[in-house]
């Protein structure tokens, strides 16, 4: 298996001011409430945090219409991910490719046999009902990403619907990643909730890093109607999982419910526009519903590289299962932000030219 890597790593270029196009964030930036919120929590952090986080998933209950015992809270996707494959020990599991790797990394590290379910580049990369004719008894797990990372595509609702109620019917735990699902365009976004008891093994997977630009606080959620399960993936970690800083800016974050719709109102535009004009520049660009563009160029497979020595970080793509060298991922952001990769990419193009 090959090393995840992932965006948002400026610090490796030590005091150069890097325009990050790496990470995939609402391009809002953190709300200044929520950022008060943190400082406050740093003040309160004498005392340990509340192991079982009551406050925030009150929080989150009043904002999800869910009940907090549907309801745990980790450090992050990725601490969230570990635990379940801890949790769930699944001997054989099947991820989406190309897909976040974490999925990947995680299920190994338990010693899970990991199957690829491959997107094909002629379809856009969408999930189809080619994935139900491959779900078969004796899958304990399925993971899928709504929208997909990092393609932007989602799934379409009855698909999805449909993939649930087989994995319920076969006993397949099935996870659905929406870390980007707020910032994604409303008539693409499905509500699972709903779901949560008639399908017990059916859990959804969020994140406040993506929605209201607070990676560096760590903080994502759990929801599922199987207390066992939830019983489960409480016992798969430490009990101080959240910080107290992660904890205020969270209950805030629930309290703008209108943040993440904001910054989905910021980015549709723009992605047109990023869309519009790196196809007119002969790239390769996929119809995007997310906060992000995957795209591809046969010329270029040192574009990463070039743009850096304008200091602005795209993700370069070619380590994801299923894909290859010419493929990046650029997140959305500002229009004044746009306006300089944009011309970053002309330059970096004409001197490849010359």
């Amino acid at each position: 298996m090959k090393q995840v890597t992932h965006g948002g790593d400026v610090y490796a270029w030590g005091e150069r001011e890097i325009l990050d196009f790496s990470a995939s964030l609402n391009p809002l930036g953190m709300p200044d409430e929520v950022a008060r919120a943190a400082v406050e929590g740093v003040a309160a952090s004498n005392r340990y945090p509340d192991p079982q986080c009551r406050a925030l998933r009150r929080a989150i209950a009043e904002a999800e219409n869910v009940p907090t015992e549907q309801i745990f809270c980790g450090n992050g996707a990725a601490e969230l991910l570990d635990r379940l494959a801890l949790a769930l020990r699944p001997r054989r599991a099947m991820i989406l490719s190309p897909t976040f790797g974490e999925y990947e990394r995680a299920l190994r590290s338990n010693w899970c046999k990991v199957i690829s379910h491959y997107l094909k580049p002629e379809r856009d990369f969408d999930v189809t009902e080619d994935l139900l004719r491959v779900l078969r008894p004796g899958l304990d797990l399925l993971i899928l990403c709504n929208p997909n990372n990092p393609t932007g595509r989602t799934i379409p609702a009855p698909l999805l619907t449909e993939i649930c109620r087989r994995c319920q019917a076969q006993n397949t735990v099935l996870v659905v990643d929406e870390s980007f699902l707020t910032l994604t365009d409303a008539e693409y976004q499905t509500d699972l909730r709903p779901l949560l008891t008639e399908c017990p093994q059916l859990v959804l997977l969020r994140s406040l890093t993506k929605s209201y630009a607070m990676p560096g606080l760590r903080l994502g959620y759990l929801l599922c109607g199987d207390p066992a399960l939830l019983e489960r993936v409480t016992q798969a970690g430490q009990p101080w999982g959240v910080s107290v800083p992660a904890q205020y800016a969270g209950i805030t974050a629930m309290g703008c419910p209108d943040w993440p719709r904001m910054g989905r109102d910021a980015v549709a535009p723009q992605r047109r526009r990023l869309t519009e004009e790196l196809r007119n520049m002969g790239f390769r660009v996929w119809d995007s519903r997310a906060n992000y563009l995957l795209l591809h160029t046969s010329r270029w497979t040192d574009l990463r590289e070039r743009l850096l020595h304008q200091d602005i970080l795209i993700r370069d793509c070619s380590g994801f299962p299923g894909l290859g060298a010419g493929y990046y991922r650029i997140a959305v952001r500002t229009e004044a932000e746009n306006t300089r990769l944009l011309q970053a990419l002309e330059k970096a193009c004409q001197e490849g030219r010359g």
